[in-house]
């Protein structure tokens, strides 16, 4: 039996890929230099596999922002106002799509499926002039075979390409993206016959869409499509991987019709209903490629019971068609185990980073050919019951109370619009009031104070010292730009997930368990082995030493029960919304905190709600109703006068913007501008909105500073459709990720739109 990888982390044990990408970005590095990290990365990653076992060692799975848009740019689909004039797509271009530059905004940004993971939209419609224009996929295959390592080539499928893009602006909604379909294909053949002239035996073709509630015509694009490439993929072993949930029965059915595809990739982990599929109707002669060892988590797999899995399949498709796979690329885990100093060895026993996931994956194969080493499965069983066993897992107290939960729904006693009148007598904030979502700049002093400070380099008092003249340098300029409601700028944090899970009990910290999100941007996701509870307040007094330092509202700054879950890696012995009962129950002790410390504006950001949505229609209504409930559980007890914003970015909103509605905050600040402000059509079509809004004037993810007169048509736009006493002006996101020169004139700017717009309303009056 075989072994295979979906996919592999880009960015090093260490970073690697990140700090050269900034390193170039900032021009203190060259092309060159960029390149040579990058293929330093690449042999490290193939020979890893090599020497690990695995057969099927995937290439041009590496990039230097995200895969969707590499395919962009092998198919040169450049939006025009890149001023790309042909040839070989070069980083100029390249990551002017992905960032934007001097003079023009970056492509829109989401994420990917239903992960932290981002991926640049591509911006298509009938006047695309498409052409082969990035040889990368070539160029990876041919780099690994002068290595010695023969690979499977992994492109983004064409239809799920499509599928994941939208109509570039000026191009009508409704446009059918599929109908290019016929303008890409080209493209894909010659870089199939490309790969074919190089030598490759395998090409793998990931098509994740196929997961989704796909309609008929959509499904019978891939049809068409693979009935296209089928002379193409003559004489290649085609693999089609799907991943992150089951394949609906009828795109299971789609998708093993195919022509000319020798394989199919399942999730497993994610989709086990597609299990009664394959044991029902997988076709005869073909390769399984069984994702039994989770691409998304971080624990040890328990290798008995997918060693018994993948027996009862070897019955269904015989054993020499069987191959034993993870569930999805390993880029949503963290790199390598070894690396880990902090973790103790308990816990460190329960986990699989990539590194060992590729170790798994390939023990099974073996185990299933009848070479299984007995001394690896025996060390993992009896992980797998110390982690059922052990007492640090369960707190009593903590469940008891999470189930108490489940009578009420948790609502605040007055309506908003009661609570808003009476936040504004105790605020007198004007109309259009501005404000940020959080962080300011994270300097390189800063992060060497935190960094000197867990290292007890320097004493508490110096850190509190340094700490407080950060807070003192970020509400002073908010002074000076004339910001209504200030924030702190989070200086103590370097993430703010980790800053909250390091201070809730049944947590677990890596030192270097870093996950790519976007572009050059690695989180460190916690780990949730436990119970949850909050031993003592988190945030509080940072947020009155703050509001000590000014007249004006100070945002108490909290991440929210379902962005604690979703931005971790979460215990996978109980429900997830379990989990969430107890993290809410925890974040309720703080907010109620900090209301009794004189803070009257409380934030508690659920960047991440949209991002857990299930990929089916049919499973949104449950995990809507927990998370939403988990979200009004940690502000029901406060008063009417304390006022509760909420943040959201990165996705798409309008299909669920009766469950925002639902979560009863008096504000919430949502992503906009980047999208093409599509968040205003939901209003557009007649969804009242009674709460404050403060949809995004601006990117943060782009160095470019809007002017004045570009942020005031914005606002204007907004007012089109949303009351001018809810409205609420703010940049999309954090600002942690740029420089001071690039946040105080945009921030300036947006007083300044706001400042114009509030005079303009009042000469109508």
């Amino acid at each position: 039996m075989a072994s295979h990888v979906v996919g592999y982390p880009r960015m090093g044990p260490k970073r690697e890929l990140k700090f050269a990408l900034e390193s170039f970005w900032d021009g203190k590095s060259s092309a060159e230099d960029l390149k040579k990290v990058s293929a330093d990365l690449r042999s490290s990653i193939w020979k890893q596999m090599s020497d690990a076992g695995i057969k099927y060692i995937p290439s041009n799975t590496f990039s230097y922002y995200d895969q969707v848009l590499d395919t962009t740019a092998m198919l040169g689909a450049v939006p025009s106002r890149y001023n790309w004039t042909g040839g070989e797509i070069e980083f100029g271009t390249y990551f002017s799509m992905a960032r934007g530059n001097a003079s023009v905004p970056a492509m829109e940004m989401t994420k990917w499926f239903d992960t932290n993971y981002h991926f640049i939209v591509p911006e298509l419609g009938p006047d695309v002039n498409f052409s082969y224009a990035s040889h990368k996929a070539v160029n990876e295959y041919k780099e690994a075979k002068a290595q010695g390592v023969d690979t499977v080539p992994v492109l983004v499928g064409p239809v799920s390409y499509l599928l994941l893009s939208k109509p570039a602006k000026g191009v009508e909604k409704s446009f059918p993206l599929l109908s290019l379909l016929d303008k890409i294909l080209p493209i894909y053949k010659e870089v199939i016959a490309e790969l074919k002239e190089a030598g490759a035996s395998w090409i793998q073709l990931d098509e994740p869409t196929l997961v989704l509630d796909l309609e008929s015509h959509k499904l019978e694009a891939f049809t068409k499509a693979y009935a296209d490439l089928e002379s193409s993929l003559s004489g290649l072993n085609v693999l089609v991987e799907t991943y992150f949930a089951d394949v609906p029965a009828e795109a299971f059915k789609t998708l093993t019709a195919l022509k000319g595809v020798t394989a199919f990739g399942f999730d497993l982990v994610r989709g086990t209903q597609t299990l009664e599929l394959i044991k029902s109707s997988f076709p005869s002669g073909k390769y399984l490629f069984a994702g039994v060892v989770d691409g998304r988590n971080i624990w040890a797999n328990d290798l008995a019971a997918s060693l018994a899995l993948l027996q009862s399949l070897e019955g269904v498709v015989g054993k020499d068609k069987l191959v034993a796979s993870t569930s999805c690329s390993l880029l949503h885990t963290a790199v390598d185990l070894i690396n880990e100093t902090k973790l103790d060895d308990e816990i460190k026993s329960w986990l699989a980073f990539a590194a060992q996931k590729v170790v798994e994956v390939n023990a099974l194969a073996k185990a299933l050919s009848g070479a299984k080493d007995e001394a690896f499965f025996s060390a993992n069983a009896a992980a797998q019951a110390s982690r059922k066993s052990s007492p640090r897992v369960t707190n009593e107290a903590v469940q008891k109370a999470s189930a108490a939960l489940q009578g009420s729904d948790h609502r605040r006693a007055t309506n908003v619009s009661a609570r808003l009148d009476a936040q504004q007598k105790k605020l007198n904030l004007p109309i259009l009031p501005t404000t940020t979502i959080g962080s300011f700049p994270q300097t390189v002093e800063l992060r060497r104070v935190r960094r000197e400070y867990k290292a007890k380099k320097i004493s508490e008092e110096e850190y509190v010292k340094a700490i407080t003249e950060e807070i003192k340098k970020v509400v002073d300029i908010q002074e000076e730009l004339d910001i209504d409601v200030l924030v702190h700028g989070e200086p103590e944090r370097n993430d703010m997930v980790e800053y909250f899970g390091e201070q809730l009990s049944g947590f677990a910290f890596t030192a270097n368990g870093w996950v790519q999100s976007y572009g050059s941007r690695c989180v460190k996701p916690p780990i949730i082995y436990g119970d949850v509870s909050r031993p003592k307040p988190m945030t509080v007094f940072w947020s009155s030493k703050a509001q000590e330092m000014t007249k004006r509202p100070m945002k108490g700054m909290l991440t929210g029960p379902v962005t604690i879950l979703n931005w971790s890696f979460v215990r996978n012995d109980q429900p997830r919304f379990e989990t969430c009962y107890q993290i809410a129950l925890a974040i309720k002790d703080e907010v109620e905190d900090l209301e009794k410390a004189g803070i009257t504006v409380i934030q508690i950001d659920e960047a991440a709600l949209r991002e857990g949505l299930p990929l089916r229609k049919a499973e949104h209504a449950f995990y809507l109703n927990w998370a939403v409930h988990s979200f009004r559980i940690t502000n029901v007890g406060i008063k009417d006068t304390t006022q509760i914003h909420t943040h959201m970015c990165y996705s798409n909103f309008n299909d669920i913007i009766h469950s925002i509605i639902d979560m009863d905050a008096d504000v919430i600040t949502i992503e906009n501008s980047r999208s093409d402000e599509k968040l205003l059509s939901v209003f557009r079509e007649g969804v009242k909105y009674g709460a404050g809004i403060g949809p995004g004037v601006y990117d943060i993810h782009s160095p470019r500073i809007p002017s004045t007169e570009e942020i005031a048509d914005r606002v204007n736009k907004m007012l089109a459709v949303l009351d001018t006493n809810i409205l609420w002006v703010n940049p999309d996101c954090g600002l942690k990720t740029r420089k001071y020169t690039e946040v105080k004139p945009a921030l300036q700017n947006m007083v300044s739109a706001a400042k114009t717009i509030r005079t303009q309303l009042a000469s109508t009056k």
